[in-house]
């Protein structure tokens, strides 16, 4: 018993010692390593006023004396002196003109106001007319339809009329330029007069009931002009069909006549003040060629996509493209071919979405004395690479961070999601704050410090939704197989609305009220009825006055089943006349035009 108690405390006393030891040792590796960290930590220290080394630079091969352990505190070090404000003179991306770029900067830092070219317009900015003149509704149509396009339409609709609209129990018969514009009379009525059928606005009966189509011209001859309308001619067609599958084929070759006359006339009569916007416009299409596209972002999701530049102060459509597809061009070449310099002038400020914005393009416009500023998509940008002091995710709302590369700058601002601008006009804050309400955990908020930049790209990007909207309150756009007729529509479209935004500068130059646009487009198809019809003019025919003996209904022919002609009245046909007037007149229990004609002839 005494022996084995002896040898248990032996071995106790030496469980204790190796206790002891291996306390020792753990001890003397945590000062190890707390000394090496204190020395990593100096050294970081005393290299703060040098660039800083990228760690691709840095190999963590064999012979680098480098383990797993010492680069995770390497890179702890680091993480904790950025957040404390070293490492300024980090190694960050560079702009195009080969600058460093700092960090991101916040509000209390003070930035330089650009300086601004002088705004020079090669015209006076405003309608190019005779402000102090009379204007009439169809004058200011007639700027954008002239009568030259309309009868290079009429020379063409008449061509492909007889060539592919004559049958053997039809013949075409040509039309004039009355009858054009009778049929756009009818086209602008139908924009706010909405029935589902095109035949419906031709029917009588309980429900469609409307005489001015049928006073205007019949259901037959409008529905003939409209399938054979044909905006070029059938030779352009023929030779530019043999240059299909090479360079030379123009696939805007059907649309190219009115397409030229439209754009032309635009510029040619407004000259647009300093700010001006581009976007993407859809035009909706079910046509089966390659221009339709899709747009997931739009509204009208397939269809014909055009890149339009807008005046922003009234919405006035000052250019257009229509998208050819993708012919290798940039996109910032199509922006250049919308505001041309040389048309212009300079000073101009223009203002885009996030598809154009590049900071080289910015700069090139720079050198023609444009100004620029527009949304940009962080991923890809110059800035993106810039990490250092940038928005977290614990940033409050209404944060500011910056940067400026030479005349560039580059802001983020955070309202209910991040908003990354890049302008060539602004600073990056002001002194101004926003009305929006927001709401926080007291249930009262304080106003948010806004950018300029921010503010007038949210109020500058309405000037080509200001012109879509007004052309989509009555627009005259409809259904058809044939793609350059919906071009035909919508090009109707841009000269009412630009008609009817000269209108309101004219009203505006005279001090008047102008109407608002349903009442200019009711002015516009009377007066388009006018010049389309001698009716206006002409006196009516005068029928005899009616008389017992004389005034009697006949049958026109002996057969039932045929020769029935049209009523002088509601232009349906009918197997009875007049015999003394010789004029077919309906008389059934539905209608009435007998009595009606006579009551009306004898006032």
């Amino acid at each position: 018993m005494l022996r084995r108690r002896a040898k248990s405390k032996l071995g106790c006393t030496k469980s204790d010692e190796a206790l002891s030891k291996s306390e020792q040792d753990s001890s003397d590796e945590n000062q190890s390593d707390k000394e090496n960290k204190l020395q990593r930590k100096k050294k970081f220290e005393c290299d703060e006023d040098s660039d800083y080394e990228p760690a691709e630079k840095k190999r963590r091969g064999r012979g680098s004396g480098l383990n797993s352990k010492s680069l995770q505190v390497n890179s702890k070090v680091k993480s904790k002196a950025r957040a404390k404000g070293k490492f300024k003179a980090e190694m960050l991306p560079s702009g195009e003109d080969g600058a460093k770029m700092e960090g991101w900067r916040e509000v209390d830092e003070a930035d330089v106001a650009p300086c601004l070219p002088t705004f020079r317009p090669l015209r006076t900015p405003g309608p190019q007319l005779i402000m102090m003149a009379p204007y009439t509704a169809l004058d200011l149509f007639q700027l954008f339809f002239t009568k030259s396009a309309l009868q290079t339409i009429v020379k063409n609709t008449n061509e492909n009329g007889r060539a592919h609209c004559s049958t053997k129990y039809h013949t075409w018969t040509d039309i004039t330029l009355k009858d054009m514009y009778s049929f756009l009379s009818l086209v602008i009525y139908m924009g706010f007069v909405k029935c589902c059928a095109l035949t419906d606005y031709w029917r009588c009966g309980t429900l469609y009931d409307l005489p001015f189509p049928r006073k205007v011209m019949s259901g037959n001859k409008w529905l003939g002009i409209l399938q054979a309308l044909k905006l070029s001619s059938l030779e352009d067609d023929a030779k530019n069909e043999k240059k299909k599958g090479t360079p030379e084929f123009d696939c805007l070759a059907n649309i190219k006549p009115l397409y030229d006359d439209i754009r032309e006339a635009c510029r040619h009569n407004y000259q647009p003040r300093q700010e001006m916007a581009v976007d993407v416009r859809m035009v909706a299409s079910k046509a089966k060629v390659p221009l339709k596209k899709f747009m997931k972002n739009k509204s009208v999701h397939w269809g014909f996509k055009l890149f339009v530049l807008a005046d922003c102060s009234n919405g006035y459509t000052y250019d257009f493209l229509v998208y050819e597809g993708e012919s290798g061009k940039a996109l910032s070449d199509t922006v250049m071919s919308l505001i041309n310099p040389s048309i212009l002038g300079s000073g101009y400020k223009l203002y885009l979405d996030n598809i154009y914005t590049t900071p080289s393009f910015f700069r090139d416009l720079l050198k023609h004395k444009i100004l620029a500023c527009g949304t940009v998509r962080p991923h890809g940008a110059e800035f993106s690479k810039v990490k250092l002091n940038v928005l977290d995710q614990d940033s409050p709302r209404g944060s500011i961070r910056w940067l400026r590369s030479d005349s560039v700058l580059f802001l983020q601002w955070r309202d209910t999601k991040d908003i990354f601008l890049c302008s060539t006009i602004h600073p990056a804050h002001a002194n101004k704050s926003t009305n929006k309400k927001t709401k926080n955990k007291g249930g009262r908020s304080p106003p948010k410090a806004i950018p300029p930049s921010v503010k007038d790209h949210s109020r500058c990007m309405v000037g080509v939704s200001l012109s879509d909207s007004q052309i989509g309150y009555y627009q005259v756009l409809r259904k058809t197989r044939k793609w350059y007729t919906t071009f035909f529509y919508h090009f109707v479209d841009i000269a009412a609305v630009n008609a009817y935004f000269l209108y309101e500068e004219l009203c505006k130059a005279k001090g008047e009220l102008a109407a608002q646009q349903k009442v200019f487009r009711e002015l516009l198809v009377e007066q388009l009825f006018e010049a389309g019809t001698e009716r206006a003019t002409a006196a009516p025919p005068q029928a005899p006055e009616p008389t017992e003996t004389h005034h009697r209904l006949v049958y026109l022919t002996s057969d039932w089943a045929d020769g029935w002609q049209k009523c002088k009245v509601c232009k349906t046909k009918t197997p009875v006349k007049c015999s003394s007037c010789n004029i077919p007149l309906c008389f059934s229990p539905q209608r009435d035009c007998y009595n009606d004609w006579h009551t009306e002839s004898n006032k």
